[in-house]
């Protein structure tokens, strides 16, 4: 039997898995990477611990199952998107930190674009509006700040990518001939590739002063670029690229017009896929590619992008130390009946979706004496059910498709107090499938697609499976009455930064 391998390299870890034919996990590796908070609103990651990390987790997935390199026929890569570095394609080294996409010091370089150009201008051009949260202010700002980059890239020495590209040209080689190469879902993460034409903007790379000898190749998610030099899966094809959501969006089989999955994860991102055409969002939402097979048109989607879901727990967990895993705080919620008029908005980076307010921070709205940290873990997981309602409900504006329910997947989705709750604000069913890995799983299907591995899209489809579905279970005046208490916590931390 063969399989396909897929690296998922995300905002807390780095993992390899190994898929069979029906979509099943054969074997996983994973490892977390350090998380580096220089200064308030910035996040870096270390990219050489992230590539040893890569390494490490592929080998491990392969030893796990004492499965030969011979078996593997493909791999995909899936990535934190917006997170950028910067490198030396000559010694194979950053110049600094990957500036993660959560990282918020680029905010008045944003607030300069818009007074002196505006936002519609980026958002006609790009699908995006003008926020710290896309790659090419990140690269702006290494130019402008780490000593010698700006020389090196008038060179063509110093390159950039977000974290796949820097995978791919490791992996294919590095500084003897890695192939420098992005996929169209994660070119568009950048606000500097055209939504239309799918090229590099002259007049953006112009406006930022960013060289383009510095940007990589754009291609499509799903090809064999080009094969895999490293002896940890030496000589398998790399031939899928997709950004993690649009991977989710993948590997949920989200294929037709309409069709709308949500991840839980670090972040929380909501994408409905809208076919060959790109809609513009009146509603505060981004247009987005969503992928593109070889051979085929680009497809676009709507998304909704919440900066702060999973990593609410792991700030419980890690700052406040209120709880000592994770999986702890669906039980310390369980001991309350509800949030005790608490609710929590977890704009530490600002807000994005579908309010983008830079200067927004976090609050906890509605303290009184009787809160107790049940009601502290409860208001927790309820910001990311109420953060997916604004989500959803833009969605809706934009599209015109009212929503009967809502795939998701992601490591949040077994916390079944969450899950109903999200179904309750919702008013919709919520379906959790039977594989819930679906980022790695649609890198992997990109990859597999590319080499004939599966043959046609009915292939992919017939491998998805409903595992639980949630009901809501709610009245709509005691719907209305917690909805109503999150949207006057969502003003109160509107314009703290000054």
């Amino acid at each position: 039997m063969n399989y396909v391998a897929s690296i998922d390299q995300g905002t807390t870890g780095t993992r390899c898995i190994i898929f069979d034919k029906k979509g099943n996990i054969v074997s996983v590796g994973q490892k977390e990477h350090e998380q580096i908070y220089p200064k308030p609103g910035w996040v870096e990651h270390n990219p050489e611990e992230i590539w040893q990390n890569t390494l490490e987790v592929i080998a491990s997935a392969r030893i796990k199952k004492s499965l030969s390199v011979k078996k593997i026929v493909a791999c995909g890569i899936t990535n934190q998107r917006e997170t950028a570095v910067v490198w030396n394609k000559r010694t194979g080294k950053a110049y600094y930190n990957a500036i993660v996409w959560q990282d918020t010091r680029v905010d008045k370089m944003a607030n300069q674009l818009e007074k002196d150009t505006g936002t519609e201008w980026f958002r006609e051009k790009t699908g995006l509006p003008l926020a710290t949260y896309f790659s090419g202010l990140k690269v702006k700002w290494i130019l402008d700040n780490v000593d010698g980059v700006r020389a090196d890239a008038e060179k063509g020495e110093a390159i950039f990518g977000n974290m796949d590209t820097f995978l791919v040209w490791h992996l294919t080689g590095g500084i003897d001939g890695g192939l420098h190469l992005t996929d169209v879902t994660n070119a568009s993460r950048t606000q500097l590739m055209n939504i239309k034409s799918m090229v590099w903007d002259d007049e953006i790379l112009e406006k930022l002063d960013i060289p383009k000898a510095m940007l990589p190749t754009i291609e499509p998610s799903s090809k064999v670029y080009g094969k895999i030099t490293s002896e940890v899966m030496e000589g398998v094809p790399i031939a899928g690229i997709l950004g993690d959501q649009q991977a989710a969006l993948v590997g949920q089989t989200c294929f037709q017009p309409g069709e709308a999955k949500n991840t839980y994860g670090t972040g929380c991102f909501m994408l409905m896929n809208t076919g060959t055409e790109a809609i513009p969002s009146k509603h505060g939402l981004l247009t987005t590619v969503a992928y593109q097979f070889e051979g085929q048109p680009v497809h676009y989607a709507l998304e909704g992008s919440v900066a702060i879901a999973g990593a609410l727990v792991q700030w419980l967990r890690d700052n406040l130390g209120i709880i000592k895993d994770s999986s702890e705080v669906q039980t310390l919620a369980r001991g309350v009946e509800d949030n005790g008029g608490v609710y929590f908005v977890p704009a530490f980076s600002g807000l994005y979706a579908p309010y983008w307010e830079n200067s927004a921070r976090g609050v906890i709205a509605g303290l009184t004496r009787y809160v107790n940290k049940g009601h502290i873990a409860r208001s927790v997981l309820e910001a990311t059910a109420y953060q997916t309602k604004d989500v959803l409900e833009a969605m809706e504006k934009d599209s015109g498709i009212e929503t009967s329910c809502l795939r998701v997947d992601g490591g949040m989705t077994v916390n079944e107090l969450l899950m109903q709750f999200q179904s309750d604000m919702l008013d919709v069913s919520v379906i959790r499938p039977k594989m819930i890995e679906t980022t790695a799983l649609g890198a992997a299907y990109a990859a597999g697609m590319a080499v004939g591995y599966w043959e046609s899209f009915d292939d992919l489809v017939a491998n998805w499976s409903v595992d639980k579905t949630w009901e809501p279970n709610m009245e709509e005046d005691k719907r209305s009455k917690h909805y109503h208490g999150w949207k006057k916590a969502i003003e109160r931390s509107k314009g703290w930064e000054d």
